[in-house]
């Protein structure tokens, strides 16, 4: 036994010390669920990306009005869904690791039917996009294109809601093979449906719309039929009832604080390339940024993976009354992240000479982006920390406290310090992701610190307390 080891439950006087056996152990387990999360991930970032390079085969016009419109409706629509599905991992994940299954189900109705509620007047606006960007003094052409892909994605953004909140369901629950079956069936399917109605049907970029519903639809048809009749749902699936609408009260306290720290953090990288246009030479600028931000974006699928199999794990693991269970899965998921970052990091900023190839042939863009890569590699190291914290935060219930992170490090830090540093001090594009760079170590650092600073055994009996129904006295639950 060494000194200084975490506690952890289950020996005869109550205690029993960590191991760096007992500490691989948890390590094995967060990486089962991390894996195939990442491809999750990856798998439904990857739908959007691939219908984005379809259209750039159409034209420029084609291309510009889905970026926008892939933008806005990112902002507007997905961006909230998500943030608000992550809520429910604290819910039904607690509430499993507690063996309160019927809650599991029941806060699963009740994140659907808020969400797609919300997917009724998010589908309002993008009804009306094209009028909304003409008064952003918008190009009219590009107005019109981009708000007749809003229009054919409003079915994939109501798939999206329930899709979601499936996902969270199944998670909670450690259910991860059926979800990377059915989001890399449903990959599979979107590259040649994509391909068929952007190039053979005449819809152009209407076709990928069209087909990332198609897609987002089968994923969800997929999940359907298995949790309705696999014998691993049995415990937790229960029918619609008024709970669901009683119930939906407590998921917005944690959705709504979920959404705000997620959307603060993806929309000030969208503020950044908008800040990028208005800089010298708007076309090189935007043109780098943009590029940095899809590098980061699409890497920033495994640290998003790892911190789901984190909260998983931490919330489990809180809701069974194991505090420091909990706090050797944070040990574990956070030797992950820094394992990974290191990794990523080195391989991005080792190919920073051929990196820039992969977006674009002109010289000077290429150029931009290898000086750029010491700064995108710092990034991946903070996003790949802070993204595992997030999910730690998600499942310890701490959604409020990241929201308050978030607006402090990117809305009083990092958008302050890039203006600064890109108009005042003419940095110019390296100046902005300096500045949001600025922002994320704020974000990782004081995180770091929550966590750090947690008495997990106060957060074990939030999370009982969370879990205890109307009906139950608090200390019944124990």
């Amino acid at each position: 036994m060494e000194e200084g080891m975490l506690l952890l439950e289950g020996s005869g006087d109550g205690v029993e010390r960590l191991t760096w056996r007992v500490l691989g152990e948890e390590v094995k387990k967060v990486g089962y669920l991390a894996g195939p999360m990442v491809v999750v991930t990856l798998s439904q970032y990857l739908l959007q990306m691939i219908s984005m390079m379809m259209v750039g085969h159409i034209g420029e016009l084609a291309l510009s009005s889905t970026a926008i419109a892939t933008s806005i409706c990112g902002v507007t629509g997905f961006s909230l869904l998500l943030g608000m599905a992550c809520g429910l991992e604290t819910l039904c994940g607690q509430a499993y690791g507690a063996k309160q299954y019927r809650k599991v189900g029941t806060h699963t109705y009740s994140c659907i039917v808020s969400l797609i509620l919300v997917c009724v007047p998010i589908s309002i606006v993008w009804v009306y996009m094209e009028k909304l960007l003409t008064l952003m003094h918008q190009d009219p052409l590009i107005s019109h294109e981009a708000g007749k892909y809003a229009v054919w994605l409003i079915p994939a953004l109501f798939a999206y809601a329930a899709l979601q909140s499936m996902q969270r369901y199944l998670q909670s629950q450690s259910l991860i093979i059926v979800m990377l079956l059915s989001s890399t069936a449903a990959l599979c399917f979107h590259v040649p449906v994509c391909w068929l109605l952007v190039f053979k049907s005449g819809l152009g970029n209407v076709g990928a719309a069209l087909s990332i519903g198609l897609s987002y639809w089968l994923n969800l048809i997929f999940l359907a039929i298995y949790i309705k009749y696999s014998s691993s749902c049995e415990p937790t699936r229960v029918t619609l009832s008024k709970e669901a609408f009683t119930g939906m009260g407590q998921f917005f306290r944690l959705a709504l604080p979920s959404t705000v720290m997620i959307c603060l953090e993806w929309w000030s990288f969208e503020l950044l390339v908008l800040l990028s246009g208005i800089l010298p030479n708007p076309q090189l600028e935007t043109s780098v940024l943009s590029i940095c931000l899809t590098t980061i974006a699409f890497l920033y699928t495994i640290p998003f993976g790892i911190g789901a199999a984190a909260s998983t794990r931490v919330s489990n693991e809180l809701g069974a009354g194991k505090p420091q269970a909990a706090r050797m899965a944070v040990c574990a998921a956070m030797a992950i992240a820094i394992t990974e970052a290191a990794i990523v990091s080195a391989a991005l900023f080792a190919s920073r000479h051929i990196w820039g190839y992969a977006y674009s042939n002109e010289k000077e863009v290429i150029d931009y982006v290898t000086g750029m890569a010491a700064l995108i590699s710092i990034e991946v190291i903070m996003d790949s920390l802070q993204g595992v914290m997030s999910g730690i935060a998600r499942g310890c219930g701490w959604q409020h406290l990241g929201a308050y992170v978030n607006l402090g490090a990117f809305y009083l830090v990092g958008i302050p310090v890039a203006v600064v540093l890109g108009f005042v001090l003419q940095v110019r594009g390296r100046g902005l992701w300096i500045g949001i760079m600025t922002g994320a170590t704020v974000q990782t650092t004081m995180l770091a610190i929550i966590t750090c600073c947690t008495n997990w055994q106060k957060q074990a009996i939030k999370a009982r307390e969370r879990i205890c129904s109307d009906e139950y006295k608090a200390n019944e639950c124990y």
